[in-house]
Parts: C-alpha cells; structure tokens; sequence
C-alpha cells in the first residue's frame, strides 16, 4: 500500500489592491484613505508588491454597508475597533436596521411620463420634471426615459390636485421647499425629545444584545407618536387660521364692495336717517373710524352693521337729550327761581 502525498491546504485568495478595488466595488484611491484613517488593516508585503486578503475584502464590504446606514467614517471607525476588540455588535446593527426602516406604510409606485403629462394638465413640462427629480417627488428608472419611480404617490396626487386648481407648477416647487425645511427642523426636535427622555441611557455606553433588542422595540412604539402628534396638531392649527384667514379676507372682500356700491354705506360712513332731515337722509355720511366698523362688522355681521351703529347713535342721542333735559329741570327747580317762593 502507497503512502499518499499529504493534501495541501487551500491557498487564500491574495489580490493586488487593482483587483481588490474591482471586486469591492471601491476605488483604489477611497482604499488608500481608508487605510490612511485607520478602518482598513494595512496589506502584507511580499517583495516589492502589497498583497490583501479576503479580511480587507469582508472589511470593505463593512464600511460601505455602514455609509449606506448613515453612520460617518468617525463612527464607523470606532464600531470596527469595537468589533476587532470581540464585541458583539449583531444588537447595534439589528437596532440600526430598525431605525432604517420605513417610517411609512406607503408604498412606492411607477408612472409612465404620459401619465405624468395626463397628471399635470397634459402639457410636457421638462424643467417642472427636473424640478421633481431634484426634490425627489420622481426618481429616474435607469434605462427608460418614459417611466418614473415615485416614492410618495401621496405626495405627487397633491402636487396633481393643487395644479388642477390653479397653483403654477414653479409655486407648487417652493412650497414643497419651503415646507420640507420646517417639517425637518419639526423632526429634529422631536428626535432631540426622545433622545433625551427615552434613549439616552441606551447611548451613554455599547449596549448589550438585550439593550439594542428593547431601544429596537421602543422605535417600534414610538415610530408613529411623530406622525400622529403632527396630524392631529396640523388639523388644529388649519382649523383656527383656515378660519381666522377666511373671515379677514372676507371682511376685506367686503369693505371694498360697500365702498365701491353707490347704494351701501360707504366702509368708514354710515347714513342714520333717523337723525337727518328729509332732504338729507338719503345722502348724508358720518365719517367712522375703519377699525369701529369692522369690530361691528364682527359682532352683528355685514348685513346689520350700518342698522347697528345707526341704532346706536339714535340711543346715545335720546340719552344725551333726556340728561339734557333732566338737567335744564334741575336747573329751574332751585329756590331762586320758584315763583312761589316766600319773599324777603
């Protein structure tokens, strides 16, 4: 019987940092500078030649899945230090995960670029679709320049619908920027409120498997408070100035149909017939101030304002007479003046 020849032991893989850089997607500049900061192990020197492994490949393939998480090159490196120390850190990527997720039963759709064009009045509007693309409204589908990804269909049906009713496309663009600076700034308090209050015990050291498990599970929770906290505020606030808005547009709507109308009392007069001669009382004005009108205005309506304050004058005229009288009376009533007075 033979001896056989002792089997030898698979070669690991051994790239030149070309090659590494073609398999990891990286470019060979991004992994000299990862290697310059520390996140990269330095490679073995064979001669005059730097040889990498399959670690600085799965070491790669690390960081980019961190960056795509939104950690910072800073954080990522102190994660990798933690892990190279043999910390678990399964719990802190399952906790990362979470956040991850969407915030947002939502779901994504696809329209075609004739849709779009049916959508918004049925005229093609390049720059208006470069506008959405910029704003992430739409999203380019590679390879096909009749179709668009749409993240939010919610959102493109109210860009849709206030273009229906007249809002220019350009004005429809602001608003959304306008309105996503302050929804942010809204989202970065909150977040600063839950830190403070609900994580921050989580943040001040590595948490364990069990720690990263319940921070996990009060996202979970507390995922939608932020949507229904801003739902319910936004139909208060539109409730009291929807309201408020109306009825000064309104009131001003008004005011400038009573001065314009020949037949009304102008904005800031009001004829009282019952204080005018006959020939007068069809043309003669007081003069109010604007500000008195409109607080009538408010308190009994634009269709009893000019009754109002010409009822009110009328009263404040009789009660002026009638202390003018009482006056005159107190004023022949003294004990010089009664005829019957005993004389001297």
């Amino acid at each position: 019987m033979t001896e056989q020849p002792p089997t030898a032991a698979p070669r690991t893989p051994e790239y030149r940092i070309e090659d590494l850089a073609h398999i990891s997607g990286a470019t060979v500049r991004t992994i000299r500078a990862y290697q310059d900061r520390g996140l990269l192990p330095r490679p073995e020197r064979r001669g005059r030649a730097n040889v990498y492994g399959d670690a600085h490949l799965a070491r790669l393939r690390q960081i980019t899945d961190l960056l795509d998480r939104g950690y910072t090159l800073a954080s990522i490196k102190e994660l990798l230090q933690a892990w190279d120390a043999g910390l678990d850190l399964g719990g802190v990527l399952g906790l990362v995960a979470e956040i991850d997720g969407p915030w947002t039963d939502e779901k994504a759709s696809r329209i075609s670029r004739a849709d779009l064009n049916a959508a918004f009045g049925g005229v093609p509007d390049e720059a208006a679709v470069t506008e959405a693309v910029e704003l992430g409204v739409l999203e380019r589908v590679p390879g096909r320049d009749d179709e668009f990804l749409v993240p939010s269909p919610q959102e493109l049906a109210v860009a849709a619908e206030l273009h229906s009713a007249g809002v220019p496309l350009p004005a429809i663009s602001g608003h959304l920027r306008e309105l996503r600076g302050q929804v942010e700034h809204i989202a970065a308090r909150f977040l600063d409120f839950t830190t403070e209050h609900v994580f921050q015990p989580f943040l001040d050291h590595p948490p364990t498997d069990a720690e990263a498990a319940e921070a996990a599970a009060l996202v979970r929770r507390l995922r939608p408070l932020a949507q229904q906290t801003i739902d319910a505020e936004l139909a208060r606030a539109m409730r009291t100035l929807a309201t408020r808005h109306l009825r000064q547009h309104l009131n001003g709507a008004l005011l400038e149909a009573e001065r314009r109308s020949p037949a009304a009392p102008d904005a800031r007069s009001v004829a009282d017939p019952r204080t005018a001669t006959d020939s007068e009382a069809a043309s003669e004005a007081v003069v109010l101030p604007a500000e008195a009108v409109r607080a009538v205005r408010a308190l009994v309506g634009a269709e009893n304002t000019a009754a109002f304050i010409a009822a009110a004058a009328h009263r404040e005229v009789q009660a002026r007479t009638m202390d003018a009288l009482a006056s005159a009376e107190s004023r022949t009533d003294t004990p010089a003046s009664r005829t019957d007075a005993p004389k001297a």
